[in-house]
C-alpha cells in the first residue's frame, strides 16, 4: 500500500467513509510460494471487501486454486479495488471467481479495478476469473499488469459482455476503459488500451465488435509458445460467435465476437486445455466452482 491502511469500520470501509460518498475502498495483496513441492498462499494482507476463499488442491499440492470473492458483487461508480499476486519461483496458482462479475450504472463517478501479478522465474499463473456482465450507464476502468520473470508462464482470460443481454438491454451509454500490459524480463510482450463507450460507432463497426454484445482474450505468455501450439489452437472452431488466433514471439493470442458468454467460454476452454500440457506440463483441470 501506498500510506498505512486507515482503521476498519465494521462494515469493511475505513472508519468515517460511507460506500454511499466514497465507494467500496477494497485491495488485496496474496503471496504464494513452492515450499516442498506444493504451492501454498504463504502471505494474505486485505482491507475491504476483496477476500479468496480457503485454497483448493483438486490437482494435488502442486497447482493451488483459489477463488476471488467480491461480496457486492459488482463494481459501482467510486469504487475502488486492487489486487496484487506475487508468485515466488516455481509456484503454481489458478484463480477464478464464483460467478459472472458486475459493473453496475454509475450517476457519474468512475468505478477502477486495478490488478498487478508478478511472477518468478518458474512461476505459473492461470489468471480465469469468470465473465464481466457491464450494465447501461457504467462507468469502469479495468486495469491490468503483468511482469513476467526468467521462464514465468501466463495464462489470462477477459471476456466482456456489454449490457444485460438476458433481460434485452443494450450498453447505449457509459464507458469501460480496458489498459492490460505483459513484460518479461522488463521488456514489453504485449500492451493494449481502449476505451469501449456505450453507444459509440466502435460498437457495431466492422474492425470493432461487429454488433456483437460479448467480446473475449486468451493470452498465453510462455516460453512454449510456438508455430505448433499455433496450429492446434487453429484446429479448433468455436461452436458460435468467431474466433481467430495469433502468435507474436513469446505470446498466443486468441480473440473472440459473439452473442452470448456460453459459446466463447467454451471456446476459450478448448484453447486452454490444448496449451496448458504444453506451456505447463499439465493436463487440463477444470475448475470446481465452474459447474456450480
Amino acid at each position: 500500500m501506498n500510506a498505512p491502511a486507515e482503521p476498519l469500520a465494521p462494515h469493511g470501509l475505513p472508519s468515517g467513509h460511507s460506500a454511499a460518498r466514497a465507494g467500496w475502498q477494497a485491495e488485496l495483496r496474496l503471496r504464494f510460494e513452492h515450499r516442498g513441492g506444493r504451492s501454498v498462499l504463504a502471505e494474505r494482507a486485505h482491507l475491504g471487501p476483496l477476500v479468496v476463499q480457503r485454497p483448493l488442491y483438486p490437482e494435488g499440492d502442486a497447482v493451488c486454486h483459489v477463488i476471488l470473492v467480491h461480496p457486492p458483487a459488482g463494481i459501482a461508480g467510486g469504487d475502488r479495488l486492487d489486487l496484487s499476486l506475487d508468485l515466488g519461483p516455481h509456484a503454481h496458482v489458478l484463480l477464478t471467481t464464483p460467478g459472472a462479475g458486475k459493473w453496475y450504472r454509475s450517476a457519474g463517478a468512475h468505478g477502477r479495478f486495478r490488478q498487478r501479478l508478478r511472477l518468478a522465474d518458474g512461476a505459473v499463473c492461470e489468471f480465469l476469473p469468470q465473465e464481466s456482465i457491464v450494465h447501461d450507464a457504467a462507468l469502469g476502468e479495468l486495469e491490468t499488469e503483468v511482469a513476467l520473470a526468467g521462464s514465468a508462464v501466463f495464462v489470462g482470460a477477459e471476456m466482456i459482455c456489454l449490457g444485460r443481454t438476458g433481460a434485452g438491454e443494450r450498453f447505449a451509454r457509459g464507458e469501460l476503459a480496458l489498459r492490460t500490459r505483459i513484460t518479461r524480463d522488463g521488456q514489453p510482450l504485449w500492451f493494449e488500451r481502449g476505451v469501449l463507450g456505450g453507444g459509440s460507432a466502435l460498437l457495431e463497426a466492422a474492425p470493432g465488435l461487429q454488433g456483437q454484445p460479448v467480446s473475449a482474450t486468451l493470452l498465453v505468455a510462455a516460453p512454449g509458445c510456438d508455430t505448433g501450439l499455433l496450429e492446434a489452437w487453429r484446429a479448433i472452431t468455436p461452436a458460435g460467435g468467431s474466433g481467430a488466433v495469433t502468435l507474436l514471439p513469446g505470446l498466443l493470442v486468441a480473440r473472440w465476437l459473439g452473442p452470448a458468454c456460453e459459446p466463447g467460454r467454451a471456446w476459450l476452454t478448448q484453447l486452454w486445455a490444448a496449451a496448458r500440457p504444453a506451456v505447463a506440463g499439465r493436463a487440463m483441470q477444470r475448475p470446481r466452482i465452474w459447474s456450480t
